[in-house]
């Protein structure tokens, strides 16, 4: 390869983390691929020129990712607890934009709460509905990449427009970084009337750590249970559990995230996390607190400690 040819790839290389990170949930995987499409643009070189390098690489990223999608449901089936997408945790309060990460989730449609909308489409629906509604890809080419007719591949979109539009992600609130502001506030003052206030009646606290750390198996519903849930977490770590967390834009929204506390004057060690949280109607309606290592990939924890032992350990990021 040429260094032309290199800074061709690098100018695409945010839009084919974007189309592999929709596509798959997890920035391990979209990272595997698109270094993978490189190899093979490497390979066809030798053939001849591409006339589109872009329609090109994203033919191919796609295939990688439904292929990993496709790979992914036995995994998915033995996984312990709830399965979330890898949040992509960029930069910090004031410095939005600085990391190159920040690029994959620039758009709307990589909000968190929107990355666990498209958990409910099957691999092939999934495909059609991010190609198409998310990165305009004609259907011919959508079907090109799924092995079937473009009529059948319309109504695989079709199909994933009405899953998804059944009940949508919140729209984003304006009020979203003040609210989640005041929250940690609250709960590090120890407000409860406070964090009870900052909290929609319906709000749903949903954890994921595939065993590997202490959250919630099942999705808590409501806000007096969700704050007796986070007061038992209080009581576990000690009341620095709440000023340990530091601010981070979570796919473009503003969450928490900690690289954990160790154990001290009774209280257990917490182990780190990222926290992912969605507003409606100047409330925090859902919070999504993942603790898997092997989610830690596209925030500053992918050097921790404990990311890195998960991964000498040769464990398979989870799909």
């Amino acid at each position: 390869m040429t260094s032309t040819q290199v800074t061709e790839f690098e100018a695409l290389r945010p839009h084919l983390m974007s189309v592999a990170y929709r596509l798959t949930g997890t920035v391990a995987d979209a990272e595997d691929i698109v270094q993978e499409a490189w190899l093979r643009w490497n390979s066809a070189g030798a053939r001849g020129p591409i006339a589109d390098l872009r329609a090109w690489l994203t033919t191919v990223v796609s295939r990688l990712g439904l292929d990993r999608l496709r790979s992914a449901a036995h995994r998915r089936e033995t996984y312990t607890g709830n399965w979330l997408p890898e949040p992509v945790v960029t930069g910090y309060l004031g410095s939005h934009g600085a990391d190159p990460l920040s690029a994959v989730v620039a758009q709307e449609d990589a909000r968190f709460a929107a990355m666990v909308v498209l958990e409910r489409l099957s691999p092939d629906q999934r495909v059609a509905f991010v190609l198409h509604e998310g990165f305009a890809v004609p259907f011919a080419e959508v079907a090109q990449v799924l092995g079937t007719s473009e009529t059948a591949a319309r109504q695989l979109a079709s199909r994933a427009r009405k899953a998804v539009t059944t009940s949508p992600p919140p729209e984003p609130d304006p009020s979203h970084n003040e609210v989640v502001g005041k929250l940690m506030a609250a709960m590090a003052d120890g407000d409860l009337d406070a964090v009870v206030a900052l909290l929609h009646p319906d709000v749903t606290f949903t954890g994921d750590s595939d065993g590997k750390a202490p959250t919630a198996v099942q999705v808590i519903r409501g806000a007096d249970k969700v704050v007796r849930f986070m007061l038992g977490l209080a009581q576990r770590y000690g009341p620095s559990m709440f000023t340990a967390y530091e601010l981070g834009f979570v796919n473009g929204e503003l969450g928490i995230y900690t690289a954990g506390l160790p154990a001290s004057d009774g209280y257990r060690e917490m182990l780190p996390r990222i926290t992912a949280m969605t507003v409606r109607d100047g409330k925090v309606c859902a919070l999504w607190d993942i603790a898997n290592p092997e989610k830690f990939t596209g925030s500053p924890l992918r050097t921790h400690p404990v990311a890195r032992l998960t991964k000498e350990r040769g464990t398979h990021h989870p799909n």
